[in-house]
C-alpha cells in the first residue's frame, strides 16, 4: 500500500489564506513524502472547465518530473435529486470529470452517491450542506423518499459507469452519507445493485463512525475485499503528546479511528492500492481559523503515523512468511 494526498487539503476552503494549485500540491506532496496525489474536481483547485489541453499536459509533466503519481480523480457527484434537470447537470459534470481524468492518464474516478455540497461564501471557511444521517439498521421501503433517492443513485452511476468503461476508467463509490448509511453495508449493497464490472468501492474507516471494533473493521474489509479500489484517512485528528504523535477522537463520531485494524485487514485481503490523506474540516485553534502551516503540521503527523502502521504490517508479514 502507498500513501497519497487529496488536493482538498490545500484548497483554501478549510484554512486561512489562498490555496495551492495542482502543480504546487504535487510539489508539496513530494516535499512531505507522499507517493501520490488525488485530485478533487472543484474550484478553486481543480474544476475541469478551468483546464485546457496544455494545462492538463503540464500537470502530467509536473507529476512525472516529481515522481508523484496521480492516483485518482475525485468527483463531487450527486445523483439523488428529485429534479430531472439537476440530475442531468450532474451527468454533464461527470462527463467532464471523466474526460479530465482520461487526459491526465488516470484510470480511477471516485464518485459520491449524493454529495451534500459546500457553501464557500458565508463564513471564514467552507460550510457543509446538511447531511441527514440514516441509522445503519433502518430499512428502506418502496414509496419513501429514501427509496427513491437510492434508485436514482443506482441509475445515475450506471450511466456514468458505461461512459467510464469506454475510457477504461473504474469508478470507486465512496461509503459516504447521505443516502448511504454509515459503515460498509449500504455501499457494498449499492455496488452490487449497480452491477457494473468497472464500479468498485472507496472504503473509508472513518465513515464507519462509532463502529470501530477490530471485529467490525475486519468484517467490513473482508466483505468488501474484491471491490476496494481506494481509501481515505483523516489528517485532522492527530496531536503531539510528549514528542509522540497520537490520534485524537474523530470530529465525525467522537471515536478513535481503528486505522491499525483497518490497514492490517486490507493487507490480509491483498489490497495494494492507495490510502489517501484528507483534511476537509475547518482548521481551528482557540476558535481561530489557522493558516496553511497548520495543514502542513497535520499532514506531517498523520503521514508519519500511517507510515509507521504500514511498516509494522510489512514487518509482521515478513515474520509470518519466515515462519
Amino acid at each position: 500500500m502507498k500513501l497519497g494526498l487529496l488536493t482538498v487539503s490545500y484548497s483554501g476552503l478549510w484554512h486561512d489564506g489562498p490555496g495551492l494549485s495542482i502543480e504546487e500540491q504535487i510539489e508539496r506532496a513530494d516535499e512531505l513524502g507522499y507517493d501520490a496525489i488525488s485530485i478533487e474536481t472543484k474550484r478553486p483547485t481543480a474544476f475541469p472547465l478551468d483546464f485546457d489541453a496544455d494545462d492538463r499536459q503540464r500537470i502530467r509533466e509536473t507529476a512525472d518530473e516529481a515522481g508523484i503519481e496521480i492516483c485518482a480523480v475525485e468527483s463531487m457527484s450527486n445523483f439523488a435529486s428529485e429534479f430531472h434537470e439537476e440530475r442531468e447537470n450532474n451527468l454533464a459534470m461527470m462527463h467532464d470529470v471523466l474526460e479530465f481524468a482520461d487526459d491526465l492518464g488516470v484510470d480511477l474516478v471516485k464518485v459520491f452517491p449524493a454529495w451534500p455540497g459546500i457553501k464557500d461564501d458565508q463564513a471564514e471557511t467552507a460550510i457543509y450542506g446538511e447531511i441527514p444521517m440514516r441509522a445503519h439498521w433502518e430499512q428502506q421501503y418502496p414509496g419513501t423518499e429514501q427509496y427513491a433517492k437510492w434508485s436514482r443513485c443506482v441509475e445515475g452511476i450506471r450511466e456514468v459507469a458505461d461512459w467510464a468503461a469506454e475510457m477504461d476508467i473504474t469508478l470507486a463509490l465512496q461509503n459516504h452519507p447521505p443516502v448511504l448509511a454509515g459503515g460498509y453495508e449500504d455501499a457494498l449493497q449499492m455496488v452490487q445493485e449497480i452491477d457494473r464490472d468497472n464500479v468498485g468501492l472507496c472504503l473509508d474507516a472513518v465513515l464507519f463512525y462509532e463502529r470501530q471494533s477490530d471485529e467490525y473493521v475486519r468484517e467490513a474489509v473482508e466483505a468488501c475485499a474484491e471491490h476496494i479500489e481506494l481509501s481515505h484517512y483523516g489528517a485532522w485528528n492527530f496531536a503531539r503528546e510528549d514528542g509522540e504523535v497520537v490520534q485524537t477522537p474523530s470530529p465525525l463520531s467522537g471515536e478513535l479511528i481503528n486505522n491499525e485494524a483497518f490497514v492490517r485487514a486490507l493487507d490480509d485481503v491483498g489490497y495494494d492500492g492507495y490510502l489517501v490523506s484528507e483534511y476537509c474540516v475547518p482548521v481551528m485553534e482557540d476558535h481561530e481559523v489557522q493558516g496553511i502551516e497548520a495543514i502542513d503540521e497535520a499532514n506531517e503527523m498523520s503521514l508519519g503515523y500511517m507510515q509507521e502502521i504500514l511498516e509494522d504490517v510489512e514487518s509482521e508479514g515478513a515474520v509470518a512468511a519466515e515462519d
